[in-house]
This record gives structure tokens, sequence and C-alpha cells, in this order.
């Protein structure tokens, strides 16, 4: 007799030779007719096999039942022929079995879609429901100490089923046992975080002794904080525990609480000391410990403001320090920053502007005459603070003669080429004569303003502050206001600068209140930050251009068709997408197929020399390894001809500064083209320097701020520049650039620049980035649209 009775009357089968399960065919026959359609009765046995057979249990799932189709099994006695089969889960009152069910039970086969078979009652041994299959496999797993493999059926089973006793039982059981494991493997923060789950869960489940164990596990998580010196972790641990449960149920939080206010009285003492010696960095830091200890301490908040009022310090998070300062650096990201601390420049840019850079003349106001023939200059040494209000247009004209003079260490062409004479009607005014029209003079003088040009020593600070000559801590480079400047109202006396390890460090050292200030953001670090409380991101107005920058005489790297190569062999817009976006897209973040920026909006008058018709090259390997072997084939033909020994592919050096954005764009950069056989080895250079020394890389990967092409373009390009490139075409794109007399041809020989090196690559283009900084909102003055983070550094006010 049949187990199952088709319920569908044009379903017809031949008689098994095995006994009969659902009316249906033979197994081992060559054919099963289902709905008029015939299948191959192997695919058919492979199927129906997986989902029911005639003696037997079904094989052990474990994991496997999360992947596939819920399903109850139903076992049949062996009097009716024995057996089981997998059934879609049966609509049961509630998903009960009833107690004494009469007649027959309809049923979905697993495996035999819109098919109904019925079985009698008589015939079923057991029914075992799918969520009694998860919860044996989860106790299984549970009983076997796996409490990682049994989360995914607990998981499931409470899902889908919140409102059973024996899943919300478990849950309760699963959670008690897995706090038990994880301190028993000394882990007190897995343990403390799965105790208060089940607290949460629910709250009147062994609560004695969940409180008790919670208070155990405070205690020692607490103390092993103390004993690593994390004071500040501690304590927030502890606030939150008294937001969350009363003194009496968790018996570590009065005793706790009272050693923070020990702690922090005394660290009030050691500040209160170190204040009345005029050590205010050390004042500050125990102030701020003293506080951060146990907020509630009386007078805590006033001593801090007290101390930051009378020695305000400024901490500012940075990826390098500076090792050389110098503001007009367009290649080093810290120089530039640290060097506005120290030196000012002849004109410094302060934003974009719809022609050009917006510029301001150091020492005064600053004209152009109608024809661009004439730049004009009235020095306003009365706006000046320190020893730069010495200043006078004859000390000035002097240095701009010495950037003209080809015998001179300051000489610079551009500047040479332009200029034609100096006329100084008086000390207090410069007119500068051109040999032809200049669309921005002013960006030819972006040079380094020191001491010696009011009498100083050479290289003497001309910015508000100096490098403390007492570094008193690694990693920490202090820089103090001047003494001849006022420091009242609470401007900065110090900006320290922090060296941070890495990028997610200094995010938390900010988070913390470590660090007031951090400098440079991992674009995916800037996202996330933007949604946290009490930080404030702005981006930087400007991109910066990211390149791989030839910097030796490799055989390879010589060859145009193996930078191609290298173009092609790059996954450029994988890297900055995956790795250094986080999977996000941020507006102006691209990649680019040339060294100009292009902008962050389609109108930003910044990408005037970044021709959009001009396709960045894509992703396409199998040109590369062509293109790779050509440059092989064409080297080796060369060498035959000379009767000379054919130069080896030798591993491509690619040099990186030291900061996580470098490190990670050039491990992807070097794993993808050791894929195309075209070996790469890395060199970090020293902290603070973007150039390597001769003779140690091949390529660098450099971070540029090419914000004025029509200056900055021959900076990078040029034989004296970043590529030292010594290209015909690139020499004669420049000359014609620099011999532009309005804005029409810029772009035009601009656009004509951009073609050039893109065909010729002396350098090889990556992306552009949008930088960021944050700061705390405690901090105020700091600004938004600034071109470096210390452009407003004398409006810098902390208000905690």
């Amino acid at each position: 007799m049949s187990l199952f009775r088709s319920m569908n009357r044009d379903w017809t089968a031949q008689r098994l030779g095995l006994s009969q399960l659902l009316g249906v065919t033979q197994l081992l026959g060559l054919a099963l007719l289902v709905g008029g359609c015939l299948l191959d009765s192997r695919s058919a046995f492979a199927q129906i096999t997986a989902n029911y057979a005639t003696e037997g249990e079904p094989e052990q799932e474990g994991i496997e039942l999360l992947q596939t189709e819920p399903y109850d099994l139903i076992r049949f006695t062996e009097r009716s022929g024995g057996g089981w089969a997998k059934v879609m889960p049966i609509d049961f009152p509630g998903r009960k079995i009833p107690r004494d069910p009469k007649g027959t039970l309809a049923v979905s086969v697993l495996g035999l879609p819109g098919k109904t078979y019925e079985a009698q009652w008589t015939s079923i041994e057991s029914i075992e429901l799918w969520e009694d299959r998860l919860l044996k496999e989860a106790e299984r797993l549970m009983a076997a100490g796996e409490f990682g493999a049994a989360y995914p059926f607990l998981s499931v089973l409470y899902r889908d089923n919140p409102n059973l006793p024996k899943v919300g039982e478990l849950r309760k059981e699963y959670l008690l046992k897995n706090a038990a494991a994880e301190y028993t493997d000394g882990d007190a923060r897995k343990t403390l975080a799965i105790l208060e789950s089940l607290r949460a869960f629910a709250p009147e489940y062994r609560t004695d002794q969940v409180l008790r164990a919670i208070s155990q596990i405070t205690d020692r998580l607490m103390q092993s904080m103390q004993d690593a010196g994390r004071l500040q972790d501690a304590q927030q641990l502890l606030a939150r525990l008294k937001e969350d449960y009363r003194p009496e149920e968790v018996e570590s939080i009065p005793i706790w609480d009272a050693k923070f206010l020990k702690l922090a009285e005394e660290k009030r003492e050691e500040a209160l000391a170190a204040r009345d010696a005029n050590r205010w960095r050390e004042a500050r830091r125990l102030a701020l410990d003293s506080y951060h200890l146990y907020p509630a301490i009386p007078g805590g908040r006033e001593l801090v403001r007290e101390i930051e009022q009378a020695y305000p310090l400024v901490n500012v998070g940075v990826l390098q320090t500076a090792t050389v300062l110098d503001p007009t650096r367009i290649d080093n990201w810290p120089a530039r920053r640290s060097g506005s601390l120290v030196y000012r420049a002849l004109f410094e840019m302060r934003n974009a502007g719809s022609e050009g850079g917006e510029y301001e003349f150091l020492f005064g106001d600053s004209s152009q005459s109608p024809d661009r023939l004439e730049l004009n200059l009235e020095f306003r040494p009365e706006r000046l603070e320190g020893p730069l209000s010495a200043i006078s247009s004859f000390s000035v004209a002097d240095r701009l003669t010495s950037l003209a003079l080809r015998d001179s260490s300051d000489y610079r062409p551009a500047w040479a080429g332009v200029v034609d004479s100096l006329a100084v009607p008086g000390p207090k005014r410069l007119d500068i004569f051109l040999r032809r029209p200049h669309v921005l003079p002013q960006s030819l003088l972006q040079v380094k303003v020191d001491g010696s040009w009011v009498g100083l020593p050479e290289n003497s600070p001309t910015g508000a502050y100096r490098v403390a000559d007492e570094q008193y801590e690694e990693g920490v480079t202090r820089y103090l206001l001047a003494e001849d400047l006022p420091y009242e109202g609470g401007r900065p006396r110090e900006v320290a600068e922090v060296q941070q390890d890495d990028a997610a460090g200094g995010v938390a050292s900010l988070l913390r209140g470590d660090l007031d200030v951090l400098d440079h953001l991992f674009p995916a670090d800037a996202a996330r930050l933007r949604d946290a409380p009490n930080i404030r991101v702005e981006n930087y107005p400007l991109p910066t251009v990211h390149l791989l920058i030839p910097t030796s005489d490799h055989p390879y790297l010589s060859e145009r068709t193996f930078r191609r190569a290298l173009v092609y062999g790059i996954n450029r817009q994988d890297i900055l997408k995956g790795e250094l976006l986080g999977n996000t897209s941020l507006p102006g973040c691209r990649v680019i197929s040339g060294p100009f920026p292009a902008g962050v909006t389609p109108d930003d008058p910044l990408a005037y020399a970044y021709d959009e018709s001009i396709a960045a090259r894509t992703y396409q390997p199998r040109l590369a390894k062509l293109l790779s072997t050509m440059t092989e084939q064409r080297l080796k033909g060369e060498a035959d001809r000379a009767k000379t020994t054919p130069p080896e592919l030798t591993p491509l050096r690619i040099a990186h500064p030291q900061d996580d954005l470098a490190r990670i764009a050039c491990q992807a950069i070097k794993q993808q083209l050791t894929m195309l056989e075209i070996p790469v080895e890395l060199v970090e250079l020293p902290t603070g320097v973007s150039q390597p020394e001769a003779g140690t890389a091949d390529l660098v990967y450099m971070t540029v701020a090419l914000w004025e092409p029509i200056t900055d373009a021959r900076r990078v390009l040029g034989p004296e520049g970043l590529a030292h490139s010594q290209d015909q075409l690139i020499g004669l794109g420049l000359r014609r650039l620099e011999s532009a007399r309005n804005w029409r041809e810029v772009r035009e020989r601009l656009f004509d620049l951009h073609s050039i090196v893109h065909h010729e690559l002396p350098v090889i283009p990556l992306w552009q980035l949008v930088d960021s900084y944050a700061y705390r909102s405690e901090l105020s003055g700091v600004g938004t649209n600034i071109v470096s983070l210390y452009q407003n550094v004398d409006r810098w006010r902390l208000a905690r």
C-alpha cells in the first residue's frame, strides 16, 4: 500500500520494484512521467533520494541546515513500509502537532513542486518540525562548547519563532553558558557584553547570579584598564554602569567610584602643583586626566578652563612629522602644513577664484594693471606682527631681482622669463613691469620668506610660531608662539603636533579627546566621523593629485611603451574605490588622465587645466602584458644589434611616504603588477620625506598640491621639476604655456600639455582625492574652505 496518494488526477506512474513511495514510479527505471514532462531518471533519482527514502535516516546536515529550504521531517512506521520524507512546513495551528489525529495529512514533498499528497495518520510514526531540528542542532553544538557555530541556528530560530517558549529558554541558556566560556578563556570584554545582552533580553532570568557575575567581571575589567593606564576608558565604562545599574545591584560600582574619585583628587593636586610651577603642558594634561577620571569632581572643569586660558595649547594629530619646513612645497604635505606655522610666503594662496587662485600679498596689497603688464605692490607694515613689520620695498626688490638672475641660488626660470624691470618709488611701494602680459604673476612669487628678508639670520622664522628648543616627548613636536607676539584672548601659545601610528589610532584619539585636531583623514574615516558627536569634519577646498613619478634611469621605465603597460596594468578605479574610499563614492575623488586637478564639481574653476575629453585609460591587464612583452623584445633587439647584453626587468622599487593611504595604495599596485610578472619592491621613506635619495627607488608615489597649473606645471614636469622630464614635446608645451597672454590661451595650451602628458607619460597619473580635516567642537576659529590647516591659527580658541 502506498504511503502517499496523489491529489492530482492527471498524474500517473508505473509500479516500482521497490516498496511503493509516493505512489510514484520506479526509482531505477528508464523514465519518470510527471505532469506530461519526461525527466531523465538519473537526475530524478538524485533529487528524490535527497528528499525521502524507504529506509534508514536522512544524513546529518549540521550547518547545511541553514543553507537548505525549511522542511518538516516525517518518519513512517515499519508496518506501512518504513522510510522518511522531507515535506514543506506543515500548516499546523500554532505549529503544534495534533495529539490524536484521524484520517489523512496533506503535504508537499520537497523537490516535487506543485504536487500535494496525502498520508494516512496511522502510517506516520513521528513528525519532526523544522524548528525542532534547529533546536536540536543548536543544543548539540552548545553541549560541545561550539557557541560560535550554534549562534546562527539560534538567530534564525529567534527571528522566525520569537514567541516559542523553548526558543526563548534556549537563548537564555546559550547566553549564560557562552559568557561562562568566554570568562574561562579570559576575555572579560566579551563576557561582559554577553552578560549584558542576557540581562537586557531577560532581566528576570537568574537575576542574582547574572548581576553578581557582571559585578565580578567589571571589577576585573576596570582593574586591567587601570593597570594598562587606560584610565579614561575605565571611567567611561564606570559612567555607563552607573547609568544602567543601581549601586546595590552591581557591587563594583561604588567601589570603583570611590577609587576614581581618589585618583582624580590626586591628579588634581599634581595639576595644581604643575600650574604653580608654570609647567603648563604638564598641568593641562593632569587637569584633563583628573576631569576625565571623575567629571563630577568639584572644580574639575574650572581648573581645566583656568589652565587653558593661562596657557592655551592645541594638540594636533599628524600622520607624518615635518622634518622640512616650507609652506611653498607642493610635494610634501607635512612640510607645507607645519611650514606655514614657522614661515610665511611672499604671496599666499587663500582659495580658488573664478580665474586661477586668489592670492594675498604678505606685506600689504597688490593690484595688476588692465593690460596685465604691471604688478603694483603697496606695503602696509603696520598690519604685520613681529620682525616682518620692518620690511621695506627696497629689500623685496632686491629679492625679486635675485630670483631673475641665472647665477643666483634663488633663480626661478619662469619669473626670469616674464619680469622686465622693477621700480621703487618709495619704501612702501614697488612696481613690477613685465615683458609680456601674464594672467597671474602673483602665482610666480610663492616663495618662502625667512628672517634674512628683514636683516635676521638666514632661515630664522617669520611666522607666528617657533620650533621649541626643548622637545619633551618622543613623537611630539612643539611649536611655541613667538615671544614678541601677544597671546591675550586665548590665542594658542603652543601647538603640539602628535605623531599617530596609523589613521585609525588618530581617529580614536580625537574621539577620546586626547587630540583637538586631525590634520589629514583617511577618506573612509572622514565619512564615518561626520556622524560623530562633538566632531567637525571639513574638506580642504583644493584637491590633491596622486602620481607615480619615475626617479631613476631604469631601462624599462625609460620606454614609453612600458610606462603605458604600467597604466593599463594598475586597476586604479578598483584601488581608489575599494581600498581608499571604503566602497563609497565621494565627490571629487576620481581616476585622472593627467597630472592636473579635475576639480570637485563640473564647473569648478580649479579644473581650468584638465581636458575632460581625454578619458583615463581603463584597466586592461592583457594589453599591459602585451606592452610589457613588446618592451622586452624591443630592448632585446637593440641589444642584439649593438652586440650587448639586453637589460633585465629588475624589480621596480616604488618609494612611498609614511602614511596609511600611500602604503595601502602601493601595496595594491604591487600586487596587481606582480600578477603581470612585473616585479615590484616597496620602499618606505623616512617620516616627513617625500622624495627618495638617488639610487634608492625607481618610482615614487607622490601626493601633489598642484593648485595653480599655470605655474605648477613646470614645477612638476620641467627639467628641474619633480619628474625631471627632458622630453622635447613637454618642454615645448611648457614654453608655450608660459608665453600665454590671456586666459583663453592659458586653457588651450594647458589642454595641449595635458594631451602631451597623456601620450608621453613623464608621470603616471593615478587619482585625485579631496582631503579633509577634523577637529573637536570645543575648538573654534578653525574655519572652512581653508587651503592649509593653520591658515587661521591666530583665531583658534579652546572653550571647554
